[in-house]
């Protein structure tokens, strides 16, 4: 059995064989192999999952299904708000005593995702792992004026990493006000691997993480 959440940039699988190349490997757990896989190889090697969902794939699945059945395989709490941020999108679903309540998602504005943030790393030359919390953020309501916002900053003196991390905040500030200004997050995605984006969520909320394979989860 083989289950793909088929993101933009990267894509995770879960299958009960171990039938990828062992750098793409994350993990195993439960006899059961975890891959993370550059979304751009996925159909030149011709995967027939049983169960998919995401933006890069034929999926047979509703991502915020996906995300609620995953969410609920894990020990959350009845009346969790559990966040998926990711490179192209973001959304968000709420329960209440165990049952759905809530949810949105915005799959419109690049202010609220990691695409930005990875186009600003590569065109700077730095790395996720250089970033860190700033108690000051970019008020960002847009990908683009944020990116301004930090061009300027650099311009005035400001070191890349210290701007975009500023940005980073505004993205943390935007996630939780999408949300609906929750007191704990569970966040769900590629932004749990950015500490920046972690400890700036921090600031408004308690953050619990569940990792990169939640939606993956879901299908199963």
């Amino acid at each position: 059995m083989l289950y793909l959440d088929a993101g933009t940039t990267y894509s995770k699988i879960i299958s009960d064989k171990d039938c990828f190349e062992k750098q793409f490997l994350s993990f195993c757990k439960g006899g059961k192999y975890y891959y993370i896989l550059p979304s751009n190889i996925i159909k030149a090697l011709g995967i027939s999952p049983d169960a998919s969902c995401g933006h890069m794939s034929n999926a047979n699945e509703n991502e915020i299904i996906a995300l609620a059945q995953g969410a609920k395989k894990r020990n959350i709490s009845p009346d969790a708000t559990i966040l998926d941020l990711g490179s192209r999108d973001a959304k968000w679903i709420k329960f209440r005593g165990g049952k759905f309540h809530d949810m949105d998602w915005n799959t419109s504005c690049a202010s609220s995702t990691g695409a930005t943030v990875e186009m600003l790393l590569k065109f700077y030359g730095i790395k996720a792992e250089d970033l860190s919390f700033q108690e000051e953020k970019f008020n960002v309501t847009c990908g683009i004026f944020g990116m301004e916002k930090i061009m300027d900053a650099i311009s005035e003196g400001y070191k890349p990493e210290a701007a975009v991390s500023k940005f980073v905040h505004g993205i943390a500030f935007n996630a939780w006000n999408f949300c609906k200004k929750p007191d704990k997050i569970y966040l769900s995605g590629g932004f749990c691997e950015n500490k920046c984006l972690v400890e700036s969520l921090k600031k408004y909320c308690e953050v619990e993480l569940l990792g990169r394979f939640v939606l993956c989860e879901g299908l199963i």
